[in-house]
């Protein structure tokens, strides 16, 4: 596994995704930065972190048949990855927030981005952008939940060996997708997300507030829910958030 160990870069993600399009780049080489001074989330938002005291950091993953109808179970197997990372560190109240936020409570302390390379109907290659809040304490007021590992844990926290950590179990769950072990995959997803099957206030895009609970997360990627009267409806990214 070949790690490119970076001081500043505008976004990992960028770095790796121009590697991987003007050369050949092996597989699960990591690129990790001290700072990203254009660091970016789901659908353009910003990742914002203090330098040095956060993890930060892009992985390249080649696969040989990953088909474009089960790219869900890669964002599973990411997810869970670092999900059984952060477990083993003893962070406590853990959950996957849809589609791969990690929380500690109410509290975001990862953020995941995965963006595809496409061959026809496969996906040939991914750049898996994870971003985890470890030793920060104080965040903007604008990020009301975020939250940190020293802040929940009350200690300083190794970025190295937390990296070797998230990697370890990356390869691991990487190998259930390659063997098409996806049943495996949804089962460890959905058993830990966040409010599945607990009634719960959301707000939609044109910020209507309703009662739902999340029952399941459908073939394409999107998020099912329960109404009131009992329908099972889909939303997409940003279509639907909760209300605390």
């Amino acid at each position: 596994m070949k790690i490119i160990k970076l001081d500043t870069v505008d976004s990992t993600n960028s770095f790796l995704k121009d590697m991987a399009v003007n050369t050949t780049v092996e597989n699960y080489t990591v690129v990790v930065a001290k700072e990203q001074t254009k660091g970016r989330g789901q659908m353009q938002s910003k990742w914002i972190v203090d330098a040095g005291k956060n993890l930060t950091f892009s992985v390249l993953l080649v696969f040989d048949e990953l088909s474009v109808e089960n790219k869900k179970y890669l964002n599973f197997a990411v997810c869970v990855s670092v999900f059984e990372t952060l477990k083993e560190f003893n962070v406590p109240k853990l959950s996957i927030k849809w589609p791969n936020d990690i929380l500690s409570g109410k509290h975001k302390i990862c953020g995941i981005l995965i963006e595809n390379i496409f061959r026809g109907n496969a996906i040939s290659q991914s750049v898996i952008g994870i971003g985890v809040n470890v030793n920060q304490e104080i965040f903007p007021s604008s990020l009301k939940y975020a939250s940190s590992i020293k802040n929940i844990l009350h200690k300083e926290t190794d970025l190295g060996n937390l990296l070797n950590h998230i990697l370890k179990n990356i390869k691991k769950n990487i190998q259930l997708l390659n063997e098409k072990q996806y049943q495996i995959l949804e089962t460890k997803y959905l058993d830990v997300l966040y409010k599945r099957r607990v009634p719960s206030m959301f707000k939609d895009k044109n910020n209507n507030l309703f009662m739902g609970k999340i029952v399941g997360v459908s073939n394409n990627g999107k998020l099912q829910m329960e109404l009131e009267d009992e329908t099972i409806q889909e939303f997409g990214i940003k279509e639907v958030s909760f209300v605390y």
